[in-house]
C-alpha cells in the first residue's frame, strides 16, 4: 500500500485479523473459521433479497428514538441500507467507520446511509457515540426488518456459550442475528445492488458504494 492512500476495508479487516492472531488461541481462530464456513455452506445468503427486487418498506427508531422510514428516505434519493451484527462485532465496527468516512460522498450524490442491527436502543446509542457516526443507526428489535430481507439466522445452542451475550445486547432470548448485507436502493424502491455474505469478515467496499451511486445519478 502506497503512502498517502487509505487502506481498503478488506485491508483493514486483514490487518485486524493479523493483530488478533497474536492474541487469540489457534483453537478459537479455528472455531470462528469453522462457524463462518458452516454458515456459508448453509446457503442462507442465497435466500436474501436480490438486485432487481423491491426493497420492503419499514419504520424503525434511531439511536435517539426518532422513527425513520425507508419510504421517507427514498423520497429524497437513493438509500444505502447496511445490516450489521452489533457493537460487539469488530468487523462491523470497522465497516461502520469505513462507511462514515465516505458519508460526504454519499450525501453529495443525494443519497442516505442507514445502518440497522437487532441491538436495543441503548446499545445502538453506544454504537453511534463510540464510533462517532453521523448517519442514522436503527434498532431492529426482534430482527423484524432483517427477516423481511431474508437475512436472519439463529446461533445454535451449542455455540451460545462462546458467542457474544446477545440477550444483553438485543434485549431478547432469540439468539438471532442478521447475516451481514448492504443494499443500494433506488428512489423507486428497486434494489440496484445487493451484497450479502454469510461470512461476517467479508464486507462491501466503500468505493463500490460510491461507484454504484454515481451510476445511479448519471
Amino acid at each position: 500500500m502506497s503512502d498517502g492512500i487509505d487502506p481498503t476495508l478488506r485491508e483493514q479487516i486483514e490487518a485486524f485479523q493479523a493483530q488478533s492472531a497474536s492474541r487469540v488461541s489457534p483453537e478459537v481462530q479455528e472455531r470462528s473459521k469453522a462457524r463462518r464456513a458452516q454458515l456459508v455452506e448453509s446457503g442462507i445468503a442465497d435466500k436474501s433479497l436480490k438486485t432487481g427486487e423491491t426493497a420492503p418498506d419499514f419504520i424503525l427508531p434511531d439511536a435517539y428514538g426518532k422513527l425513520v422510514s425507508l419510504s421517507a428516505l427514498l423520497a429524497h434519493g437513493p438509500v444505502v441500507l447496511t445490516f450489521y451484527r452489533g457493537d460487539w462485532c469488530p468487523f462491523c465496527n470497522l465497516t461502520l467507520r469505513a462507511y462514515q468516512k465516505i458519508l460526504p460522498e454519499i450525501n453529495a450524490l443525494h443519497a442516505t446511509l442507514v445502518a440497522v442491527s437487532p441491538q436495543n436502543p441503548d446499545n445502538t446509542l453506544l454504537t453511534v457515540q463510540h464510533k462517532e457516526l453521523t448517519y442514522p443507526v436503527l434498532s431492529d428489535l426482534g430482527n423484524q426488518v432483517a427477516r423481511m430481507y431474508h437475512l436472519v439466522w439463529s446461533i445454535p445452542e451449542d455455540q451460545r456459550g462462546t458467542s457474544a451475550n446477545l440477550p444483553q445486547y438485543n434485549g431478547d432470548n432469540a439468539w438471532e442475528l442478521p447475516i451481514t448485507g448492504t443494499f443500494i436502493i433506488a428512489p423507486d424502491g428497486m434494489i440496484k445492488l445487493a451484497s450479502v455474505d454469510a461470512d461476517w469478515t467479508h464486507r462491501l467496499e466503500p468505493q463500490v458504494i460510491v461507484d454504484t451511486l454515481q451510476q445511479l445519478s448519471a
